[in-house]
């Protein structure tokens, strides 16, 4: 079992340290070339578990595919955020998360019929294909205008929009933000420029917030129950098979990505974190309590049988539930939307160390917990963070559904107090109204952004 519980969280070792390189060879190298250079450590990583004739093996392609997930986190999310139009961009960066979703009931199925060399082999397609569909797209009209290429620009916009939308304007307004916010320089950042760049309130008030977000999400619980799904089901008591279980709990995650990603679209960021938060602290706190109730029935003279073994099974697929609409999907998709354009991969890629860093400390810190709060106590204490987080996502956390890139960097640095409503949710942060032909000057409507309570 210790064994086990070391290599399912092996992982989560190479996370962070891929998450802290992606953001350099992001801001560097670009949003496109970071995709594709992160396919390679998860590829190599999953021929060595295929091939692994020892258990050393085994734990080294844990750590590449570890490290090569750290580094596909942010390019993934800021690449999406900067080539789709604001209205698309919450559910086109929420298929991120659907993906994970699906492959987490890929894992579960095929590990419930085969060897686990076998689901390595079939583990390699994914990234091959990653790879080799990444070499088709452009590079993001965000980044070539920071870069000072405005042609290359036209042409990536051309490729995402299509010939027909008004492409000049876009990059034009990309360029004016990119001079306003100097932005737009093809010089690399100096250590000190860099540095600025990250302790500006545009930066650090984000970062703050995200981090606070992912500790508050691991912390709810959401990775043991991932990780050790088939011990939590044995030891709940269920009749139900265990692995059967665990199939469904994949399903049930895919299907409630899938709706939190037209939903987010739909009611925005704040509405899911809340019915996340309130649904995660309540089935935690439940399964606590029935836990605890278990133990007390399994202690008695003599003992009592466990009744109700289907509560627990209902708390957790009611969690992943509530769990998956929210949490699963909203900070993620806020790592492309809430930085600034100058440091946004450099940044980004440190959210996703902190987000899995989280990962690693919430699956080793669980047999502790266990084993100091017994395991009833353990979700008691998850569901009180559940219900903590809550609260700070209500003071703290800000919507941007519907806004551009540039008015949410304008927001966090106090550019602005207010957000200008475009006419038609075009551009992919620019603002553009026009779609496929230019529309006359309209007087903007101003909106008042909704400020935070614990921010200056």
């Amino acid at each position: 079992m210790c064994h086990l519980r070391f290599t399912a969280s092996l992982s989560a070792i190479g996370t962070p340290i891929g998450c802290l390189l992606s953001g350099y060879v992001m801001d560097t190298f670009g949003r496109k070339k970071a995709l594709i250079v992160t396919q390679i450590p998860t590829i190599i990583g999953w021929i060595t578990i295929a091939c692994a004739s020892s258990v050393g093996w085994i734990y080294a392609g844990r750590v590449l595919t570890g490290f090569g997930s750290g580094m596909v986190g942010a390019p993934a999310r800021v690449y999406t955020s900067e080539v789709t139009q604001p209205h698309l961009r919450g559910m086109l960066c929420a298929l991120a998360s659907t993906g994970i979703s699906l492959g987490v009931l890929i894992q579960y199925t095929l590990g419930a019929v085969t060897t686990w060399k076998i689901l390595s082999g079939i583990s390699i397609i994914v990234p091959v294909l990653a790879l080799i569909l990444m070499l088709l797209m452009p590079e993001t009209p965000n980044y070539l205008v920071s870069k000072q290429k405005p042609e290359k620009a036209l042409k990536s916009l051309a490729k995402l929009r299509g010939s027909n939308y008004n492409l000049q304007r876009e990059v034009n307004q990309l360029q004016a933000f990119a001079a306003k916010t100097n932005s737009g320089n093809k010089k690399k950042l100096t250590f000190r420029e860099t540095v600025q760049a990250l302790v500006h309130p545009s930066c650090l008030k984000p970062f703050a917030i995200l981090t606070i977000y992912f500790m508050m999400y691991q912390f709810s619980g959401v990775n043991t129950i991932t990780f050790y799904a088939v011990e939590i089901f044995r030891d709940s008591g269920t009749t139900m098979d265990k692995y059967t279980c665990t199939i469904l709990l994949g399903v049930v995650r895919l299907i409630f990505t899938i709706l939190g990603a037209i939903l987010l679209r739909r009611c925005g960021r704040r509405p899911l974190t809340f019915v996340s938060g309130i649904g995660c602290g309540l089935t935690m706190v439940g399964l606590g309590v029935y836990l605890y109730f278990k133990r007390q029935w399994e202690m008695a003279t003599p003992p009592i049988e466990p009744t109700a073994t289907w509560f627990p099974v209902a708390c957790i697929f009611i969690f992943i539930m509530a769990c998956t609409v929210g949490f699963l999907i909203v900070p993620w998709v806020m790592i492309g939307e809430l930085y600034p354009m100058k440091v946004r991969g450099l940044i980004g890629g440190l959210t996703t160390c902190m987000a899995h860093s989280f990962v690693f400390a919430v699956v080793k810190t669980y047999p502790l917990l266990t084993h100091v709060l017994e395991r009833h106590g353990t979700f008691i204490l998850y569901g009180c963070f559940s219900f903590v987080g809550t609260i700070f996502f209500y003071l703290c956390l800000p919507e941007t559904k519907g806004k551009t890139l540039q008015e949410i960097e304008d927001y966090f640095s106090g550019r602005t107090k207010t957000l200008k409503k475009s006419k038609a949710n075009g551009g992919n942060g620019a603002g553009v109204e026009s779609d496929g032909q230019q529309l006359l000057e309209a007087k903007p409507q101003l909106l008042t952004v909704e400020k935070n309570k614990l921010l200056p």
